[in-house]
């Protein structure tokens, strides 16, 4: 399955969770999801009974809407984390959160993280001094993370970091506003990813 590209805020109703795609709009309160809490159709103010399948695959779509990531990005980064020493669910998490597009999110150059993915994809970000345009670039902690010169003062970046004054910069990146520039400085620990996501659940389905 490709990446979605429609009407992402019925995802969110679909899903009955806010995935933060939406960003200023969500902030103000206008989120659909807020309007009308119940799934989009004819159909969606009834109530179904999910499955245990159901309920794992809710999982997995929350994660693959909210990053932005195909079902194979998915599997490989779930395959990855399975590899790797200590919690399979947490370490998924964590990989996820160290992709480029994620921590520009997070440092609060962008209000969403389509909108981080697509200042990475034009080129419009630095890590290290070097031009990264791919947003699954995956950061190590100690790397600086740029806006490039020409776009210090694009009207949504400046935005994006004044809005931060209400939401606030995630603990493990620093972050200079006036240089817009922040370093990746450790990796994040899953108590502090305040994420609407049951990990163990898409650790199961993918584990069948």
């Amino acid at each position: 399955m490709a990446r979605y590209i429609g009407p992402v805020e019925k995802i969110e109703r679909r899903l009955g969770v806010s995935l933060g795609l939406k960003g200023e709009r969500r902030l103000a309160g206008k989120s659909s999801l807020e309007k009308r809490p119940y799934a989009p159709g004819q159909h969606g103010q009834r109530r179904s009974k999910v499955s245990e399948y159901g309920t794992q695959l809710r999982e997995k779509q929350k994660v693959r809407y909210m990053y932005g990531i195909s079902e194979k990005q998915c599997l490989l980064t779930y395959k990855e984390a399975n590899r790797m020493e200590g919690n399979t669910g947490a370490n998924f998490l964590l990989l996820l959160e160290q992709r480029l597009d994620n921590v520009v999110y997070r440092m609060g150059f962008a209000t969403t993280r389509a909108f981080a993915r697509q200042i990475v994809t034009h080129g419009h970000i630095l890590v290290n001094g070097k031009s990264v345009n791919i947003p699954s670039y995956r950061l190590r902690p100690g790397q600086k993370v740029e806006v490039r010169e020409k776009m210090k003062n694009n009207e949504q970046i400046s935005r994006a970091l004044e809005l931060t004054n209400q939401t606030g910069i995630s603990a493990w990146v620093d972050v200079d506003k006036e240089k817009k520039a922040g370093i990746f400085t450790r990796n994040p620990e899953r108590e502090e990813l305040a994420l609407p996501i049951e990990e163990r659940l898409i650790v199961e389905l993918y584990s069948k």
